[in-house]
């Protein structure tokens, strides 16, 4: 029997608490909240000043409405956090460093600002992006649910498989005059049999997710615990989770943990933009352009790749680059 998607009506957040954290100082606030490379979901909005989204941290679902604060030289972020229920100073205080760690905004890019200020592919996009960081929205949880549904399959049969799932486990919510999709708890789809979700359009990814979510759901992954981990034994966590291959765990390592040096995998895709970035060919072999990473940018080889991908589509978002279209496939 199917069981039909959610359609009640989405819940109000209607108080409000605010925050400000600080951030490190060099900091780009767009380029840190808006990742045009990643695929649209129903969660998040932007304006081009103002960021919106939901989270669910500590069993709760919260809103939280982003903007730029500070100055220059003391550069911070001015968050509002809406909730059904008043939060309480210990939930704010974790909230405020689950959210400074997400966003990265505590990082050091001194060393790397050096290296792009030496090299001449990465000193233009640095002088744009001028401390940009690596940021996911997501739990790590939530994160692999996204590396699940993008394996195999074009943007937008990506974005209709989270969507499919947003309206069966998650929720809706409405805060600031926006109304957004909220990620579920993982013991939704703990309860939910896998014929459920092959009945929402996964395929084989159905069995990836319910296998997965079973690893949060017993303890046997918790992400506060992997952050403390080395990146060897971090990689070879990440490695053993079911579904997770070479090229999810590097962005997993990247993007959720902020290893900046774990750029090992390359996809088709990503092998297709580099030669054009790099070398100014359709195709350039996967090895070659690891070791020129490696030898260029050693350390912090991912967020220099990282800086060149975003440039590259918000360049593309401004005035369409003919090569990169077929590639994107929204």
């Amino acid at each position: 029997m199917t069981t039909p998607s959610k359609t009640e009506r989405p819940t109000a957040l209607s108080l409000r608490a605010e925050l400000e954290i600080g951030a490190t100082a060099p900091f780009h606030f767009v380029g840190t909240v808006s990742k045009p490379s990643h695929f649209p979901s129903s969660d998040i909005a932007f304006d081009g000043t103002t960021y919106w989204q939901t989270m669910r941290f500590r069993s709760r679902v919260v809103g939280l409405r982003m903007r730029e604060a500070g100055d220059k030289g003391a550069p911070s972020v001015s968050v509002s956090v809406f909730a059904a229920r008043k939060l309480s100073p210990t939930f704010l205080s974790k909230l405020e460093q689950e959210i400074a760690s997400r966003f990265d905004l505590r990082a050091d890019l001194s060393g790397f600002e050096s290296i792009c200020r030496s090299d001449q592919v990465l000193d233009p996009v640095w002088k744009r992006w001028r401390g940009m960081r690596a940021s996911v929205a997501m739990s790590l949880y939530e994160f692999l649910i996204i590396a699940t549904v993008l394996q195999n399959a074009t943007v937008r049969r990506s974005v209709q498989m989270l969507e499919a799932l947003f309206r069966r486990f998650g929720s809706r919510v409405v805060f600031d005059g926006h109304t957004l999709g909220a990620f579920w708890a993982p013991e939704a789809v703990d309860s939910a049999d896998e014929l459920e979700l092959r009945e929402i359009k996964l395929g084989y990814r159905a069995k990836t997710i319910k296998r997965q979510t079973d690893e949060f759901v017993s303890g046997s992954l918790d992400e506060p615990q992997l952050r403390a981990l080395p990146s060897p034994k971090l990689r070879s966590m990440l490695l053993a989770v079911y579904g997770i291959g070479p090229a999810s765990v590097g962005y997993l390592m990247f993007e959720v943990f902020k290893r900046y040096d774990s750029f090992v995998h390359i996809s088709p895709w990503e092998q297709k933009i580099f030669s054009r970035l790099l070398y100014d060919q359709e195709l350039v072999d996967v090895e070659r352009i690891l070791a020129d990473l490696e030898r260029r940018w050693g350390p912090w080889r991912a967020l220099a790749a990282h800086y060149l991908f975003e440039d590259l589509f918000w360049r593309h978002e401004r005035r369409a680059i003919p090569w990169l279209t077929p590639l994107i496939r929204l």
